[in-house]
């Protein structure tokens, strides 16, 4: 459903070796990130990126495939992505239309999955219009097993992993211009992506949040338990768990045909 847009791309900034690059390696939402030859990168997953099968599907050649925790962030039903409008899945009605993002905020954490990718100059291309909404960023994280850890983590002084940070409005903007914004948000009839009000009554997404609750699960019982206590609402207060408890109706929001391998959990 994504195509690559030439003419929004910035020169691309090259990461140096894996978990040795300092955070201001990456231009975030400025450029398109690649790694030097035979370089590999860490991506961190929150939400889609929970399902190894649907990581796959925009990265099929990943590797340690893994849990690990965040530090320092809390993760948040608080945005409204236009490919939930896209593809059919947005409640306007109800307002259940948010996807997930991790903002900083002292003291909070949650397990997110972790994951290496090759790059040959082109292959994060794709990632990022996945990802387009997002301020991408570099963030230290922490080993949770070290028998599932890759050697280079358990010896790099600093574990570094790009997360899909929470962004803004005008950094879509000056990421992809304002004709996108105008045509893929507001052409929508989203008023916004980011400047939800915590009092807004926003909602997540019926058939993602079910995806990302399937995905959690399948990671085991502490995953599972980090995803409905360490997820919160737009109010910043209701945990997911609460959320679930009040509307068990939308662990069976099954999603449409054509969407169920993408968000299958």
């Amino acid at each position: 459903p994504y195509s690559t847009r030439q003419q929004h791309r910035t020169h691309s900034q090259v990461l140096p070796s894996h978990h040795v690059c300092p955070p201001d390696c990456v231009k975030v939402l400025g450029s398109f990130m690649t790694t030097a030859s035979g370089a590999k990168l860490t991506i961190l997953g929150l939400g889609s990126l929970l399902s190894e099968r649907s990581s796959r599907m925009t990265l099929p050649n990943l590797t340690n495939f893994r849990l690990v925790r965040l530090h320092n962030y809390r993760r948040v039903f608080a945005h409204t992505p236009a490919v939930f409008v896209q593809r059919g899945i947005s409640n306007r009605t109800t307002l259940e239309m948010a996807s997930l993002s991790a903002e900083p905020c002292d003291g909070q954490s949650f397990i997110v999955t972790a994951f290496e990718v090759d790059d040959d100059g082109s292959g994060m291309d794709a990632f990022r219009e996945r990802e387009e909404e997002f301020d991408l960023k570099m963030v230290e994280y922490e080993i949770l097993d070290e028998h599932q850890a890759p050697r280079e983590d358990c010896e790099a002084p600093r574990r570094l992993g790009m997360l899909c940070s929470r962004g803004s409005d005008e950094l879509f903007i000056k990421q992809w211009g304002q004709k996108r914004f105008d045509e893929e948000v507001t052409g929508r009839g989203l008023p916004t992506i980011w400047n939800w009000a915590a009092d807004s009554g926003l909602r997540p997404c019926a058939t993602y949040l079910r995806h990302c609750t399937l995905a959690a699960k399948k990671l085991g019982p502490e995953a599972y338990a980090s995803f409905l206590d360490e997820t919160f609402l737009v109010d910043r207060i209701t945990t997911i768990r609460q959320y679930l408890e009040k509307y068990p109706q939308v662990l069976e929001e099954l999603p449409p045909t054509e969407l169920a391998e993408r968000y299958g959990g």
